[in-house]
């Protein structure tokens, strides 16, 4: 059903529910909160700790009109509260200014007390009229844009009147599971009766997500055991002849993995593997070797990387490491003229292994010979991307590679049709980094720190989770790199994030990796492929709210040279559980640890929900609920799949999840 059939949704209206992948009712339906105001627990601000986040209810007495602060947006409210007036503030979102009026409000957002004043940022608000009455449990939801809580509450509300909802689960095995009404937890998470009915409905709808997505994995996987087309000439001598290329001698978990790909490359079935490993394990000389089998054959292959950053990089790992072979290059950087003069050699065979990046997924890529296919860091792929990559060739092998550990018991459903190879050795050659919980108290002492280092030659991160901090919740990349050139004018910054293109976060690592820059402030985009020898520090901001494995893989980009290096851990709110799961990567450097420590911690909702992006795993990744879900859902698929059940009902429903699945990643 359109969008435009509901009352409240005018054309333009439309077009602001589209920008938060909302594009029919039953997208609309499924747009579930990520938080719920307890209109009981309002605080006065008086009592709300720095970074803490709190409702209160107050009354707003003034806005100023919008100022700048660099290319930076705001606006600033006046509040009151029994007598205490503090303010709230807005960047980048000028329109407030004309939405704010003197009045009744409550407002939830992050609270800023420093030097006794008192600031809200980036608040979402409510007004408290006379006619309005809120009360229970009122669901925040993520937003983008110009669309306000109330407006789509109201959306959402006429959604759930027209929307007929319906199990893709077979009705015998509800039955037989006792699985309550999908219609009724969806209704119930969105307009909750009590705590108890959303932890409930989340449960259900969570097996319902996680049964269509498993049952699509299984449908899109099809038969792993398919037969070889090419046949590889490679010798194990060839294999310890090329071994000698690396400047060091292979752990026994490379060696293990090395072995493991011969042994699928002269079988009579094709590979389709996983390699997991640690971060600076040495995935990469194996997939090389990989590599190597294939063009000693006499066969392409073709090296996959989810940024321009960690291409260009490859590619001259490529050239430096096949000098006697021809490597390719093609990125949506290059001119047309570049681009076509390397399709054209990879189709005629004149080049033997091509790097890239999304641009090799094109449909105007064409091999001549493929037969080996590497997926960088491949929990940045979809499924049906890997798929596009493996089909340009007959038969072609696939090496998937993963440096983010995902906990067994999980990589059984979401890998269960790759052979999934660990390379257990600890990193050698890498400096132990020592990680340490910063207080707020000690937050000035750490910029000082980080001041003197920089000025005798050393390098730092600061990650923050957020581009714009349009929900209030955490700091914004934009708003701490301003106040970090404020606060450390000396320092040189610069500012990196998923929104830039690939050229100009290109030209920025670069100038870092050349000492042109101090310090860098970036959002996550730089988890992977970032390898600066002279950064000795990282500043995680809010790390209570990445997953541990995501922490751990931050941690990683320094350490990297032969100097001591140090990770600082700022907390925004300092839970029991936080600061357990801190304590864990405090004295942990183990990733697989960590992945299963972190899925043990905070199940599955949450661990996932932090690893996840595309259209359909971003419908489940707000809601809290425990992993047995996820193994209920692999236990209904089987059994509905092993009887033939609800056969055609599922293959509906699950591929009606296909284009959506076509772009969901692991982060």
């Amino acid at each position: 059903m359109k969008l435009t059939s509901l009352r409240s949704v005018t054309e333009k209206r439309e077009k602001e529910l589209n920008k938060l992948n909302i594009f029919d009712v039953e997208s609309l339906v499924r747009y579930y909160p990520r938080a719920y105001l307890d209109l009981t627990s309002r605080v006065s601000v008086r009592d709300v700790f720095h970074n803490d986040t709190a409702l209160v209810a107050c009354r707003l007495t003034a806005v100023e009109p919008v100022r700048y602060t660099g290319r930076v947006k705001y606006i600033r409210a006046f509040l009151e509260q029994n007598g205490d007036v503090f303010t709230a503030i807005w960047f980048n979102m000028p329109y407030l200014a004309t939405r704010l009026k003197e009045g009744e409000y409550l407002f939830y957002g992050r609270v800023q007390n420093k030097y006794g004043q008192v600031t809200l940022v980036n608040p979402t608000f409510e007004p408290l009229d006379k006619n309005r009455r809120l009360k229970g449990l009122i669901p925040v939801y993520p937003l983008r844009g110009t669309l306000t809580q109330r407006a789509l509450r109201d959306c959402i509300s006429q959604a759930l009147k027209v929307e007929k909802i319906t199990s893709a689960i077979p009705e015998e095995l509800q039955k037989k599971y006792r699985l309550s009404s999908l219609s009724e937890a969806i209704f119930q998470i969105h307009a909750p009766d009590s705590q108890k009915s959303v932890e409930k409905s989340a449960e259900r709808i969570a097996i319902e997500e996680y049964f269509t997505l498993i049952s699509a994995f299984r449908l899109i996987k099809g038969d792993k055991n398919e037969a070889r087309l090419r046949k590889y000439s490679v010798t194990r001598e060839d294999v310890r002849t090329f071994l000698t290329r690396f400047p060091f001698p292979l752990t026994k978990g490379q060696s293990d993995a090395v072995e493991a790909i011969y042994q699928n490359v002269t079988s009579p079935v094709r590979m389709n593997r996983l390699l997991q490993g640690d971060v600076g394990s040495g995935k990469t000389a194996v997939a090389l070797t990989g590599i190597f089998m294939a063009v000693k054959s006499g066969y392409q292959a073709v090296y996959l990387s989810p940024t321009e950053v960690l291409a260009a990089q490859n590619a001259a790992l490529l050239q430096k490491t096949f000098p006697e072979y021809k490597v390719g290059y093609l990125s949506g950087a290059l001119s047309a003229k570049e681009k076509r003069e390397v399709k054209q050699a990879v189709a005629r065979g004149e080049i033997d292994v091509l790097c890239g990046t999304h641009a090799v997924l094109q449909g105007d890529v064409l091999f001549s010979n493929l037969a080996f296919c590497v997926c960088d860091e491949q929990h940045r792929f979809g499924v049906a991307q890997r798929n596009i990559l493996s089909e340009k060739g007959d038969g072609v092998d696939v090496l998937v590679m993963s440096a983010t550990p995902i906990p067994r018991t999980l990589s059984l459903i979401f890998y269960g049709d790759l052979d999934v190879t660990t390379i257990p050795d600890k990193p050698k050659m890498r400096q132990e980094v020592s990680t340490s919980v910063i207080p707020q108290y000690k937050y000035d002492d750490m910029l000082e720190y980080i001041r003197k280092e920089t000025g005798a030659g050393k390098q730092a991160y600061f990650v923050c989770s957020k581009i714009d901090d349009d929900e209030g919740q955490v700091t914004s990349v934009t708003e701490l790199y301003e106040e970090l050139q404020s606060r450390l004018p000396t320092v040189r910054f610069a500012l990196l994030h998923g929104r830039m293109k690939e050229k100009e976060k290109a030209e920025i690592m670069s100038s870092f990796k050349k000492k042109e820059y101090d310090c860098l402030v970036a959002t996550t985009v730089i988890e992977v492929g970032i390898d600066v020898p002279d950064a000795t520090i990282m500043v995680i901001y809010n790390a209570e709210r990445f997953g541990l494995s995501q922490l751990h893989q931050l941690r990683g980009r320094v350490g990297r040279g032969s100097e001591k290096s140090y990770c600082f851990l700022l907390v925004g709110t300092e839970t029991e559980s936080a600061m357990e799961r801190l304590s864990v990567l405090k004295h942990t450097t183990d990733g697989f640890r960590l992945a299963e420590k972190d899925l043990e911690l905070r199940g599955g909702g949450d661990f996932l929900g932090t690893r996840q992006s595309g259209r359909f795993l971003t419908e489940i990744k707000n809601l809290k609920y425990p992993t047995e879900c996820i193994f209920t859902a692999k236990k209904l698929s089987d059994e509905a799949f092993e009887r033939g059940l609800g056969r055609e009902e599922i293959r509906i429903a699950a591929m009606k999840k296909y284009e959506s699945l076509k772009d969901v990643v692991l982060n």
